[in-house]
């Protein structure tokens, strides 16, 4: 009896730990928004007197860095406490949210934004290593909630805030990321339980070699999914007052439409692939955004733009758990951390270029075309995986039900 009330106690400790590490990515996440959204873009050219250029610039390092670093970062939380890591990432965000506040030149302003990038990617490869593998469809899925809910309301806060003062502003950032860290920072982190021998770093990247090996069918996934997903960032604004001819008010809410749908459904459908699983939820899943993101070029109507909106959010939270999941059983027990950290930065590459391949297209007016090869790229991404042997998704449903990473 003392030993199941021990287990359970156990198990109701690491909830509330994965309870504790969400809310705290959603703070850093609602300052992630909030910066890069909202307050780097006026702050730098109104007050700093910086060019866009210098500030598009230090909001692609960030990306570019976070993404980056995560292999290394993942690396790093293999071999080092865990907590450590963490509280070191803590430190340097604030360093850089800082060196925004008070840059005397561009390079400090920019070393800023790197410092923000590179301190704030432990905490998401923690989240990950918090996920329980009986059920981690339905937590990436609450994962995601947060993520989103922080991306979406940080620029919506610091909006209000702003009208303050700048200071203010950063005095709230400053805050919500003290409150983050105070959150997480003292917490008993484990990443790898199952492997109380951390393995020399020879041996886990052979372990990564032969797991990518592997589950080298995932790869056209992770870097196709945020190429296409990334090109549609510099013009979906332009696509909907322009081509569309909506209002900005129009546009805030069909983002709140396809966003409500993603967030009020990914934890359902988190629950129900978990149940399923298989290839062809995924690739429907894949199938049915790629359909629904054309239809958006076809729309004439505000109504009609609004069921597109609602399609894209069912998709997206279908696809999202899904595709997460099938990944988390591609990472080797033995390297957590570094694991996801390689797959986070291979994903980040589809970030970093997707933007420029977006505007490119777009240029000369052609503002359709950006959506047209973005839903033929995510058609090309579930067809790859509907003819893929069936095998490969067993493989990764069998390392959930085994715990076996090796």
């Amino acid at each position: 009896m003392d030993i199941v009330n021990g287990q359970a106690r156990l198990g109701a400790g690491m909830k509330n730990l994965f309870h504790r590490f969400v809310l705290a990515l959603f703070l850093v996440e609602l300052i992630r928004g909030a910066l890069l959204v909202v307050l780097l873009p006026s702050y730098g050219s109104s007050r700093l007197g910086f060019s866009l250029s210098v500030i598009g610039m230090a909001v692609s390092l960030q990306y570019l860095i976070d993404s980056l670093l995560k292999g290394f970062v993942g690396y790093l939380l293999d071999k080092l406490p865990p907590r450590m890591v963490l509280n070191v990432g803590f430190l340097m965000s604030l360093l850089g949210i800082g060196l925004l506040m008070t840059a005397p030149g561009v390079w400090a302003f920019l070393a800023g934004a790197c410092l923000i990038g590179a301190g704030f990617s432990p905490l998401w490869l923690i989240c990950l290593g918090q996920i329980e593998e009986e059920n981690r469809a339905a937590q990436m899925g609450k994962l995601y909630i947060y993520w989103l809910a922080g991306l979406g309301l940080g620029p919506v806060l610091i909006g209000y805030v702003m009208d303050i003062g700048y200071g203010t502003a950063f005095a709230v950032i400053f805050c919500i990321c003290i409150a983050g860290w105070a959150l997480v920072g003292t917490a008993a982190i484990e990443i790898n339980a199952a492997a109380q021998d951390k393995a020399p770093l020879r041996q886990q990247l052979t372990g990564l070699w032969r797991k990518m090996r592997t589950g080298g069918f995932l790869l056209p996934g992770m870097l196709l999914q945020t190429l296409a997903g990334g090109m549609l960032v510099p013009v979906i604004s332009s696509f909907a007052v322009d081509h569309l001819a909506f209002s900005h008010t129009q546009f805030s809410i069909l983002l709140m439409t396809g966003g409500a749908s993603v967030i009020v459904l990914l934890i359902p459908l988190g629950r129900v692939y978990d149940k399923l699983g298989g290839k062809w939820f995924l690739s429907g899943s894949f199938g049915a955004f790629a359909l629904a993101l054309y239809g958006l070029t076809q729309v004439k109507t505000f109504l009609a733009a609004e069921l597109v909106a609602l399609g894209l959010g069912i998709a997206y939270a279908a696809l999202l758990p899904a595709w997460n999941s099938l990944l988390a059983g591609y990472v080797p027990e033995n390297s957590k951390g570094m694991g996801w950290g390689i797959f986070s930065s291979v994903e980040g590459l589809g970030i970093v270029f997707g933007p420029l391949l977006g505007s490119w297209l777009a240029g000369g007016g052609h503002l359709t075309l950006p959506f047209v090869v973005s839903a033929f790229l995510f058609a090309v991404i579930g067809l790859i995986y509907a003819f893929s042997p069936s095998r490969l998704f067993r493989c990764a449903a069998v390392r959930t039900l085994t715990g076996n990473g090796s």
